[in-house]
Parts: structure tokens; sequence; C-alpha cells
């Protein structure tokens, strides 16, 4: 009950600094400025992501108290500071990216300092040689900015926010894990409350201070989750897979064409529906349909033994590769032969 009453105080306290932000008058007011590689054709502020961290951070302590967390939370927490700072002067001024990359690094490694990382994986001369920490540490770099990648679209970033964390939630809860469960919730909660202004059209953005900092602490619980048995790693990835599989696709085709992975586009999935005139509403609520269906998975699959588990992610593998296809194809039906 005291989690479900902090989620509601949340909730609305990130709706009203979003709704705050989202005015010229805000302290903090910033735009941003569509360009050639945007989806969205006017100025809009890109502040949420502030009132997504401020609602966690105003409220979410007074349950810290109440619950407790284990230690390595915390440094978990400090891990998310670094990041949004970070990401914050991003959004306001702009940094390199190298600049970028090294505070994605330092907040990674608060997080894998703390505690929360991998087991080393049995395979041949591997063990003992500090793989897991590795894993975790570049697992981290990569949620941090694939989330930042994903967030180009209005209500895309949110709507996975709240889906994904609301799963992470529920398998907490299921496993009888307070902590876990409640941060997850919090999480989900404050997302809500900035979606409220944030789903089509989009009266504000999250910006790199949302993304980012949200990216990492779904690496941190999923690394949280798996390694004191909450639910198993695949199963985490499973939840945030619509995000991690369109990135991770994307990034490598970029990579193959030589092209500069670190600029802006418009060649992720998401957005070639929309630029193949589906809009962002329509496009939005289709991704969170497969959101809903992997987190239904996710939530089946913790109930069933290793071999089920990887079934159903092969599963998915299988149907994101077809999905993929079919866009290809809507594609050269539009330009035609």
């Amino acid at each position: 009950m005291v989690t479900l009453v902090v989620a509601l105080a949340v909730f609305v306290v990130a709706a009203v600094l979003t709704y705050r932000f989202s005015h010229p008058t805000s302290s903090i007011y910033m735009l941003d400025h569509p360009n050639e590689r945007s989806l969205h054709t006017r100025p809009t502020p890109r502040s949420g992501g502030v009132a997504i961290l401020a609602a966690v951070l105003l409220v979410s302590p007074f349950w810290i108290y109440w619950v407790g967390v284990p230690a390595s939370v915390l440094w978990m927490a400090v891990g998310a500071a670094v990041v949004a700072v970070l990401s914050y002067a991003d959004d306001r001024h702009g940094l390199p990216v190298g600049m970028r990359l090294i505070g994605h690094g330092v907040g990674a490694s608060l997080v894998v300092a703390g505690g929360l990382v991998l087991p080393e994986m049995p395979l041949p001369g591997l063990s003992g040689s500090g793989f897991g920490v590795l894993a975790s540490f570049l697992f981290l770099i990569w949620m941090t900015n694939l989330y930042n990648f994903m967030d180009g679209m209005d209500g895309f970033a949110g709507g996975m926010t709240v889906i994904g964390f609301g799963t992470f939630a529920i398998l907490g809860a299921l496993a009888g894990n307070t902590p876990f469960a409640g941060l997850s919730l919090i999480v989900a909660a404050a997302a809500g409350g900035f979606l409220v202004f944030n789903f089509p059209p989009a009266r504000i953005f999250m910006g790199d201070t949302g993304s980012a900092t949200l990216g990492l602490l779904a690496g941190g619980l999923s690394l949280w989750g798996s390694r004191d048995g909450i639910l198993p790693f695949g199963v985490a990835l499973l939840v945030f897979s619509p995000f991690i599989a369109d990135a991770s696709v994307t990034l490598s085709r970029r990579l193959l064409r030589r092209e500069r992975v670190w600029q802006a586009h418009k060649t992720h999935y998401y957005q070639r529906l929309v630029q193949l005139g589906w809009g962002h509403r329509k496009t939005v609520l289709c991704e969170y349909a497969l959101m809903l269906a992997c987190s239904l998975s996710a939530i089946w699959a913790v109930s069933l033994g290793k071999t089920g588990q990887l079934g159903m992610i092969l599963f998915w593998c299988a149907l994101y590769v077809a999905l993929m296809a079919v866009i290809a194809r809507l594609e050269k039906y539009e330009t035609g032969p």
C-alpha cells in the first residue's frame, strides 16, 4: 500500500513538473529545433526528462527510508546522477561525443563498482578473467545509448519506460523483492506523469537528460534482477527488446555502411514506419502493443525452465526478423520497382 501511494505521488509530481517545464516561462525551458533528421516539425521543449528524474528524486527517498535498498542501488543512483547532469549539459549547450561517452562510462563504472554485475561466464579461457564485469560495463553503456537512440518519436521512450519498468515491478512483486518492485514502479509512475504531455502530439520531449539516464537505470535494474535471482538476464532483455532489437540492428547496418553512427538519422525501423505515412500515433500504438506482448511473454517466461526461456527468446528473435522484413517490403512497395 505504501509503495502504491508513493507511486501515485510520483505520477502527480512528474505530471505537474512536466506541465510547468513545457512553458516558456520555466527557468529550464529549452527547445529542440527540427532539422532534416527529425520526425517533429515544430520547435518543442525537451526538458521533460528533468521532470521525470526530479519527481523520482523528490518522492523516492521517503520510500527508501521506509523500505530500505541494497547499497549497490545507491551506487546505481550516483551513476545515474552523473549521466543525468552530463546529459542536461548536453541538452543545454551541446557536448562533444567523446565527452558524452566518458560520462556514460563513469556512470556505468559506478554501477559496476557497486556490485551490479553479471556472473563470470563459464567459457574456455574466460573463467575468473573479469568477463562478467566487462560484459556488464559494456551492457550499461549500450543501454544508456540505445535508449537515447530510440527517443525520436512522440510517446515512444515514455511508453517503453512505463511498460518496461512496470513489468519489472510486476516481476519484482512476484519474486517477493519489494525494493526492486518499488523502485521499478516509481520510475514507471514518473514516466507516466511525463507521458500525459508526451503522447502524440507531444507538447514536450524528455531530452538526453531523460533518455540516457533511463537507459542506465534499465540496464542497472536488469543486472540487479539477474544478480538477486528476481528474473533471468535473458528475460530482462526480452522486456526491453523492442528498443534493443531496433537499435542494435540499425546500428549494425550503419556500421557496415561505414556511416557515422553517433550522428542523428532517420533509419530506425520506427522512424521508417512514420515516414511510410503511419504517423506518430499509429506507429507508437503499434509499438505499445509490441511492448505489451514482450512484457506478457517475459512474465510467462519466468515460470518456464531454461529451455523454455531460450525458446521464448528465439521465438522473439525470429519474429523481429520477420517484422523488419515486412517493413522493408512496405518500403519497396511504396517506392515502386
